[in-house]
């Protein structure tokens, strides 16, 4: 890692205290590589586990809100872990290996879900967790040229598969898994390989013209397509059909933790608010309310400036919401504005 973070420098990155590439000081043209070419996002802080043992699928299903059932190896999944109340954990993609489940968790969430779970693994369950944050590195290309990139490394075999489909490459004496998927709703991959050779991997594709894409800028395309995160969207406040996560939830697959709260919002319509993208006059504090006249008909979880403008996300009530509906947000006009990530609608 200090080989990569080295690298990383080297090519213009400012770091977090926390060591995570903020900034390359490229950001029209990494904003530009991620539409119309390749930009590289290194996720290397986000969270990587490993689920073993023979009852590891059924623990999985009977945890998070998809169905884990149906899945081959090689295929996966977008799940959320959710409290017995259906209120939102983090949002989890699931890669089914033979042998084992690899999980991809928000940053920090690594250690924070291990300890979740192992609440639930009783004496007989055949279930074991490793945290691989240290040992592993993910690499997220993000982009409409990423299937030719991919051509080039010699895994041409992954293109055109289903989201989150997965395959196991050796690039150049790297062994690295492929999963399709950026992360976002922008095309692309994510890549999985041993941290000791994560700055090889990193180099070959900075050598195949992948623009090196930092934290900020990643956060805000997620605000632009409304990836919800942990700790602004995903809170005790909130329930996964409030944040639009439809996708990552079965309604026929039977008894999981939350399962009766969330069947029951969906049978009667119970969904009181949804997140949205807000357009804004100005920066807004998470928690400011959203004001349609004088009623309050949501509040600000995330915002920033970006070079659209000032946005952010916003729970807002069902009854009030309308696309491209004026609002207030801290006195300043604003505007609701769809998001890509998300859906509204009842499936």
């Amino acid at each position: 890692m200090e080989l990569l973070r080295a690298q990383q420098i080297t090519a213009g990155a400012t770091l977090s205290e926390a060591g995570i590439p903020l900034s390359f000081g490229n950001e029209a043209a990494a904003l530009t590589a991620a539409r119309d070419g390749v930009a590289l996002y290194d996720r290397s802080h986000w969270g990587r586990i490993s689920v073993t043992g023979d009852d590891r699928i059924r623990f999985l299903h009977n945890q998070s809100t998809n169905d884990f059932n149906i899945l081959k190896p090689g295929q996966g999944c977008e799940t959320v872990f959710v409290t017995s109340t259906a209120r939102s954990l983090d949002l989890v993609t699931a890669y089914l290996l033979e042998d084992s489940v690899l999980l991809l968790t928000s940053p920090g969430y690594g250690q924070r879900l291990i300890d979740w779970m192992d609440r639930f693994i009783f004496f007989a369950d055949r279930v074991e967790l490793k945290n691989l944050t240290d040992a592993t590195v993910a690499f997220s290309l993000l982009g409409s040229q990423s299937d030719t990139l991919l051509q080039q490394l010699g895994a041409a075999s992954i293109l055109g598969q289903s989201a989150n489909c997965h395959q196991l490459f050796t690039l150049n004496g790297i062994e690295t898994r492929i999963s399709v998927g950026s992360g976002l709703t922008t095309p692309g991959y994510t890549l999985f390989v041993a941290a000791e050779q994560a700055a090889d991997l990193w180099q070959q594709l900075i050598d195949l013209a992948a623009v090196p894409l930092g934290e900020t800028l990643w956060q805000q395309l997620r605000i632009q397509q409304g990836r919800p995160f942990p700790g602004q969207e995903l809170t005790d406040d909130y329930n996964p059909l409030e944040a639009g996560l439809w996708q990552t939830i079965s309604l026929s697959k039977g008894c999981y933790i939350g399962q009766e709260t969330i069947v029951r919002l969906h049978t009667y319509k119970g969904v009181k608010q949804q997140l949205w993208g807000l357009r804004l006059a100005s920066f807004a504090e998470p928690e400011s309310p959203v004001m349609l006249d004088d009623e309050k008909i949501g509040r600000v979880t995330s915002c920033m400036q970006t070079t659209e403008g000032y946005l952010g996300l916003a729970y807002i009530k069902t009854k009030s919401v309308e696309s491209g509906l004026e609002v207030q947000v801290a006195g300043e006009p604003a505007k609701l504005v769809p998001l890509s990530f998300v859906s509204h609608a009842y499936i």
